[in-house]
């Protein structure tokens, strides 16, 4: 049988078992727009690059697999890779393909022309430019092992048009799934861990996707999940920072010493640390009752926050939400500056994805689409700030035109918030400029693109706008005006 390769990428995609990509259209790509009807592959079309890597990520984030991301070349590769950056901090498995000019007119001035495999290679655990379409279905695998293996990440694949064109005898599909790594726990970590006081975990945000429960339970020891750039100052950790100062072993789990452990500084004089990228010991190691006074020291949250009422204040918003993700298969999304560490210090979700250790925002609206098409019986909703909303606000259009019915709590304080508390701290009032916002009415703007949308301004109309949200039948946005208050630091 003969195909092209643009049919062979799409059915290799579809041997793996990928049902959504996630794309925007382009004269690179437009072959496999095509080829994605026999093979099956339902198309996901937004309206920003970045938002098809976003999808993915959030895709590979809550499904464990990698989320496929579809875009054309040059302009279009330039826009998606900023994404790739969010994705490789979260360690996310994601396959980013791009359309790429014809092998036969590189370096002659080829229509959008660039060279696309070196832009992304920092970003990206693998990058390369396919050769042939004979070799597309292996390229498919590898890209595929290349996300999955080790420690997850996104990989980059660029697929010229003339390779995309080439009409071959069918290949043979390859094995697509890496097979798991070998876990061997050292005993110097265990004996470490065995003989320790107050021994903890703390695990990167690939490990945090594991069973970090079950190990916890297994060997009760601590496992503390860290995925967010405030590091011992995330907000959702409580007083992570003093959990810390009192460890004396300390297991890196797929994790670095890095910025958000202040490079070490935050444990210990004298605790053991060590480092390892799987753990699965399933023997007792740690004591009950250090286990629960960690439980509780990250579980604190400052008494002065329960007396917050009716107001507009970042709390109060979020305590109306709450009720939304107190459900059993709830998805809670997070992104912003300001308002988004309030959201995640305050609300809590059996699953979440947040903006991550890349400390970027703007993928709210493109993460609680990818998570309610991974999961189309969950609540998902998605907590942003007026910023982050205007970086991919047509992406509602993206949620309407597939139904993807998402509820988006906009936070809005009319600034840059995160820039202005800066400024504030650093330079004073009196020289804090630049990062006014308007009070847009952002409930019209989502409606106007055919979702459900409410604008709020006294705290009073949140509880029945979040109603008449819930129930609404299609993506639904409410943009509820608050305080212009400083992320929580304690």
């Amino acid at each position: 049988m003969k195909l092209r390769g643009a049919d062979i990428l799409a059915r290799a995609f579809a041997a793996a078992g990928v049902r959504h990509v996630f794309a925007l259209s382009g004269n690179h790509v437009m072959p496999v727009f095509d080829a994605a009807l026999e093979a099956q592959l339902s198309i996901v079309h937004v309206r920003h690059e970045a938002a098809a890597v976003h999808m993915a990520d959030a895709w590979g984030r809550l499904r464990g697999e990698p989320g496929i991301a579809l875009v054309t070349g040059g302009p279009g590769h330039a826009n998606a890779v900023s994404a790739l950056y969010t994705a490789l901090a979260a360690e996310s498995p994601l396959i980013l393909v791009s359309g790429h000019a014809p092998l036969d007119e590189i370096g002659k001035g080829a229509f959008q022309e660039m060279r696309q495999a070196e832009v992304a290679a920092p970003l990206a655990k693998a990058s390369w430019t396919a050769q042939s379409a004979a070799g597309l279905a292996a390229d498919v695998a590898r890209a595929w092992r290349e996300a999955c293996s080790g420690r997850p990440g996104p990989v980059h694949l660029s697929v010229p048009n003339d390779v995309l064109d080439a009409v071959i005898d069918a290949p043979p599909m390859p094995e697509f799934r890496a097979p798991p790594a070998p876990v061997d726990p050292a005993r110097e970590i265990l004996e470490a861990l065995r003989a320790a006081r107050r021994p903890v975990i703390i695990a990167g945000p690939a490990r945090m996707r594991d069973d970090a429960r079950g190990l916890e339970e297994a060997t009760g020891v601590p496992v503390i999940g860290m995925e967010s750039p405030r590091g011992v100052n995330d907000p959702s950790l409580g007083k992570l920072a003093e959990v810390l100062k009192q460890a004396d072993a300390v297991l890196l789990l797929g994790k670095r010493a890095d910025f958000t452990l202040r490079f070490g500084a935050a444990f210990a004089q004298g605790a053991r640390v060590f480092s390892a990228e799987r753990f699965a010991a399933r023997e007792r190691l740690g004591r009950g009752g250090w286990r629960d006074e960690v439980r509780a020291a990250l579980a604190w949250r400052p008494p002065a926050w329960q007396q917050i009422r009716s107001c507009n204040h970042p709390v109060a918003v979020c305590r109306e939400v709450q009720r939304l993700l107190d459900a059993p298969d709830a998805i809670l999304v997070a992104d912003g500056g300001e308002f988004g560490q309030w959201a995640q210090a305050c609300l809590a979700a059996p699953r979440r994805v947040i903006n991550g250790p890349a400390g970027s925002i703007g993928a709210a609206l493109p993460f609680a689409a990818a998570a309610q098409l991974a999961a189309p019986r969950a609540r998902v909703v998605a907590m942003l700030g007026d910023g982050t909303f205007g970086l991919h606000m047509a992406e509602v259009d993206t949620a309407v035109r597939h139904r993807l019915n998402y509820l988006a709590v906009i936070g809005n304080d009319a600034t840059w918030n995160a820039e202005y508390q800066i400024q504030l701290r650093a330079y004073g009032a009196a020289r804090a400029h630049g990062c006014e916002l308007l009070p847009t009415r952002y409930g019209a703007v989502a409606a106007a693109m055919g979702a459900h949308g409410e604008d709020v301004a006294g705290f009073e109309g949140l509880a029945p706008a979040l109603a008449r949200a819930a129930a609404a039948g299609k993506p639904a946005c409410v943009n509820v005006m608050i305080e212009r208050v400083a992320a929580p630091r304690y």
